[in-house]
């Protein structure tokens, strides 16, 4: 297996976006839809998009870089959030919230953002 970027997560094929709204029950058990946004990293990346409960199924994760994988899942749908055509109920005020949310894990965690990158 290969590993990203030197952080030690094994990469391999993820969905990118797995959350309870992209499964489908079926006589044959649950599936995953909504494929478009599959991609290839660690599985933390995955985990990052699931209730953290999900994640004490998988004991071998890497802590430290799910933990990133949060942050970083936060970030994107935080940004949604000023999509022009974003349509989620109260979107702004959660964007508002998630954002200050984001900056508490940021500083938390002493993770360094370089700003204009």
């Amino acid at each position: 297996m290969v590993t990203t970027g030197g952080r030690g997560g094994a990469e391999q094929l993820l969905h990118g976006e797995p959350h309870p709204g992209n499964l489908l029950s079926t006589k044959n058990g649950l599936l995953f839809i909504d494929l478009e946004t599959c991609c290839r990293g660690p599985v933390e990346f995955d985990l990052a998009h699931a209730p953290e409960e999900v994640s004490e199924h998988y004991p071998d994760v890497n802590q430290d870089l799910l933990r990133k994988c949060r942050i970083l899942v936060l970030a994107m749908i935080t940004t949604w959030r000023w999509d022009r055509g974003d349509q989620f109920p109260d979107g702004r005020q959660l964007g508002t919230q998630w954002l200050s949310q984001l900056r508490a894990d940021l500083d938390r965690y002493r993770l360094d953002v370089r700003r204009g990158c």
